[in-house]
């Protein structure tokens, strides 16, 4: 009867941590699958989500010059410049955020047109019209975008004015891609993680998911997809650093938290400046408050010496409810 008893309890112990193991399996593969390949939008899907969110009329009235820029490991990166109607030597690049396309930047361009910007807009690594590929949260994304800065400076020339900036991943690629010294003028982060482990663990959170998973999802995330997760961190990127760059975060950004734009400021060397938005959630800063948007970046450039003094930003016109409709 004791043997019995014995096999039976032996038997549900094995049960419950085959079970155990194979969930966290199954949690860890889905876990990490999902990091670097979520779901993506279509050019069409983000073009709509822009109209519905603030007036995109401008987009088709300016003229348009498509290009492609082979990267450093021969990933191919498509974009497009949009001119300004005047003649300018300012040019600035936007990096749009994770899942969207270069449509996602569409919210910055008005403001940079009214200070004389010309804007460079195209699709991160594995987004838009690229080749479906693995996010790596800053790693390549950096590179890529260093590469896209060589090839209008060849372009361009040395003369010109040229930036950067970027939303979410676009902020974080626009941080990481300071590890390669480009050739800027300045750069916009606009709530850039300073490393993604932190922002995977505060989504776990609000999902009850422990945060001691992150351990088998590193480890998984490198030996499948080649990657450390504990390496994407755009904050290692700042050291030595001479680019001036200005923060901004919405203090009520629940996805990305506020502390991560306080921590890359505080490791940022040389010209800085940091600009939380009030009641500003997930790279809404400038759809929550256009005005304080558009006067914080003109400000920032014209303590650059970029423009002039004189120059006035216009705010990003949004759409109310009624007329989405």
């Amino acid at each position: 009867m004791k043997q019995k008893m014995f096999k039976l309890i032996l038997g549900l112990l094995i049960f419950v941590v085959v079970s155990v193991l194979a969930g966290t399996a199954f949690l860890v593969n889905y876990l990490t699958k999902s990091i670097f390949y979520g779901p993506r939008q279509s050019a069409e899907e983000a073009f709509r989500w822009q109209s519905e969110h603030y007036d995109t009329d401008f987009y088709s009235a300016l003229e348009q010059e498509d290009f492609s820029v082979k990267s450093f490991d021969g990933y191919v990166l498509h974009g497009t410049l949009l001119k300004n109607p005047k003649q300018s030597d300012r040019y600035v690049i936007l990096s749009h955020g994770h899942t969207d396309t270069r449509f996602g930047s569409l919210k910055y361009v008005p403001t940079y047109l009214s200070l004389g910007f010309n804007c460079i807009i195209y699709d991160l690594r594995g987004h838009g019209e690229n080749e479906r590929t693995a996010c790596t949260y800053g790693i390549r994304e950096g590179q890529d975008l260093s590469e896209i800065v060589k090839y209008f400076r060849a372009k361009l020339g040395d003369r010109v004015t040229l930036g950067l900036h970027g939303e979410s991943l676009g902020a974080a690629t626009t941080v990481s891609s300071l590890r390669y010294q480009p050739e800027v003028d300045f750069a916009v982060a606009d709530c850039a993680f300073a490393d993604i482990e932190n922002v995977l663990k505060t989504g776990w959170r609000y999902a009850n998911i422990p945060s001691e998973i992150f351990a088998p999802v590193n480890l998984y995330g490198k030996l499948r997809y080649g990657y450390a997760l504990s390496a994407m961190r755009p904050i290692d990127a700042l050291k030595g650093n001479a680019v001036p760059v200005f923060y901004i975060h919405g203090t009520a950004d629940g996805f990305i938290l506020p502390v991560n734009s306080e921590r890359l400021y505080e490791a940022t060397e040389g010209k800085k400046e940091l600009m939380l938005v009030p009641e500003a959630g997930h790279a809404e800063s400038v759809l929550t408050n256009p005005k304080l948007y558009a006067t914080g970046l003109q400000e920032f450039l014209q303590s650059l010496g970029l423009i002039s003094p004189e120059e006035k930003a216009e705010p990003l016109i949004r759409r109310s409810p009624k007329t989405a409709e």
